[in-house]
């Protein structure tokens, strides 16, 4: 298959392919209804395992839930993680004014439903997995997740003032971003999702404000060990946004590891039929352990 479109059409519809799985439990950490979490355990029964929190991907739009990734929250419990796969609040399901299409994420929800679940989350890993091991936790993300994760990595770089700003980095062993939208100023230029940075930030008015608080390139060096990966013929969030993530991090003094593979493109990542989603599962245990 030569075809790029047709590449992704049939890698997008392999990862969608697998029926959703249902989790070993499930907590809220606010009041609405997408402010949950889903708990998986390790299936071989480990003790203190380490803990993956899975941020799913989807442009930041509604109608990409954390349900399309529940097979690769599973797959990495079958390798002996337990999971939190983390719901949060995304874009309205009305059609975005003077276009077609539901509206790429919430300004501030978006970014306010991270952090209050990534606060929550050793409190609620406490009651609902008690065979994690909440001082071994990476933090995985894909695609707009990918966003997420490198961002609630950076919290304690935040420009001052900011509402999410942290006093002193998260306790992570590292992130793992897959093919995230790491670089705001590439993903514009490129228009990656159609034009889902400037909906999220809401509009080009603002986004000389938000970016600061919200873009991860702006947001180095954070001292976290960071790997991407990344399919060389990734057309949805092409290898150019990642590339230039990678360059921001060592110009700010900070490496970042980056893994390209051939031959793949944007949804093998989270595939659990595909073998790029091993390259990942080995990625987060050479964080872990």
């Amino acid at each position: 298959m030569t075809d790029p479109a047709e590449r992704d059409a049939a890698e997008e519809a392999s990862a969608f392919s697998h029926p959703p799985v249902t989790p070993d439990a499930t907590a809220a950490y606010g009041p609405h209804p997408d402010q949950v979490v889903d708990f998986y355990t390790p299936r071989d029964g480990t003790n203190a395992a380490p803990l993956v929190v899975l941020l799913h991907g989807g442009a930041w739009r509604a109608p990409y839930d954390r349900m399309h990734v529940t097979p690769f929250a599973d797959f990495l419990a079958q390798r002996g993680f337990a999971v939190a796969n983390v719901e949060y609040r995304r874009g309205s399901l009305l059609p975005q004014q003077g276009g077609e299409g539901p509206v790429a994420g919430r300004w501030p929800d978006t970014f306010d439903d991270v952090a209050a679940a990534l606060d929550a989350l050793p409190g609620l890993v406490r009651e609902a997995v008690p065979q994690a091991d909440a001082r071994r936790i990476v933090l995985v993300g894909h695609s707009a997740g990918g966003h997420l994760a490198l961002w609630a990595a950076a919290r304690h770089v935040l420009p001052e003032g900011s509402p999410w700003r942290t006093r002193g980095p998260a306790a992570l062993r590292g992130v793992v971003a897959l093919a995230p939208i790491a670089d705001f100023a590439t993903a514009v230029e490129l228009d990656v999702c159609s034009g889902a940075v400037l909906q999220l930030l809401g509009g080009k008015g603002e986004l000389a404000a938000r970016v600061p608080h919200a873009d991860p390139a702006a947001l180095l060096p954070t001292g976290i060990a960071t790997a991407i990966v990344q399919g060389r013929e990734d057309v949805v969030v092409p290898p150019a946004v990642a590339e230039a993530y990678v360059d921001a991090a060592a110009t700010a003094g900070e490496t970042v590891g980056l893994t390209l593979l051939e031959d793949v493109g944007h949804f093998p990542l989270i595939d659990p039929a595909a073998d790029a989603s091993a390259v990942v599962a080995e990625e987060i245990a050479q964080l872990a352990y």
